[in-house]
């Protein structure tokens, strides 16, 4: 198992200044929408400037048609990021075109496909996709199993499950940990790290309980002695 710590903070600087205090430590970077928009490219550069071992996980989730999806993702190759994402609900064709798009790249990021958001409650869910999150979630996962992904993510709970009706190697992703037993803010199915590791999960995504730390290398260490 391994830990993507969520740069989230509401800045470039604060960003920056805790992976500075997390540098010696062998985690991947998660830069999610709101940070890449903001600093975009350059802001993925000065990453790496810091510690080059570092891994980023480009967490934009990308949902549209499949010729757009496919581009972007062929755009995002020249970023040098070692993980991005889409949604699984834009589709098998979407999941398809963008796998069949890097075919012709020597090397190619991880590539994950979104199930159910983590901040979901069942009743939200269901709403949306008249369908239980489980439910809904394996299928995704298969979707995306059976177009050549990588990857899903979803929270600790769908994990086991999708493992059993795809692969043991195909990955698992999943937000919403709280190491602690932290408050779960934002987040609706959170989970501790044994929970996720006795799942087999596969990457976990710690924001908050890191980064609203005194001391948010203590923290990580404190994560990574548990795995």
């Amino acid at each position: 198992m391994e830990l993507c710590v969520a740069l989230d903070l509401p800045t470039k600087e604060e960003n920056l200044a805790l992976v500075e205090k997390i540098k010696n430590y062998n985690v991947w970077l998660k830069v999610g929408l709101r940070t890449y928009i903001r600093d975009g490219e350059e802001f993925l550069k000065a990453l790496k400037s810091i510690n080059p071992d570092f891994k980023i996980f480009l967490d934009l989730k990308l949902y549209d048609i499949p010729n757009t999806m496919a581009d972007a993702a062929e755009s995002i190759m020249g970023l040098g990021v070692d993980m991005f994402n889409v949604h699984a609900s834009a589709g098998r064709r979407a999941m398809k075109e963008v796998m069949d798009r890097l075919v012709g790249y020597e090397k190619r990021p991880i590539v994950l496909a979104v199930t159910a958001l983590t901040s979901f409650a069942e009743d939200e869910f269901t709403a949306v996709y008249e369908s239980s999150i489980a439910t809904k979630a394996d299928q995704f996962a298969k979707d995306a199993h059976e177009c050549g992904l990588d990857g899903v993510v979803c929270s600790a709970f769908e994990s086991e499950s999708i493992k059993n009706i795809t692969s043991k190697e195909f990955m698992t992703l999943t937000p919403g940990i709280r190491p602690f037993g932290e408050d779960a803010g934002d987040q609706q199915r959170v989970a501790d790290v044994a929970y996720a590791q006795g799942v087999g999960v596969d990457f976990i995504v710690v924001g908050r309980p890191i980064y609203k730390a005194q001391n948010p290398a203590e923290v990580v260490e404190k994560i990574l002695e548990q795995f």
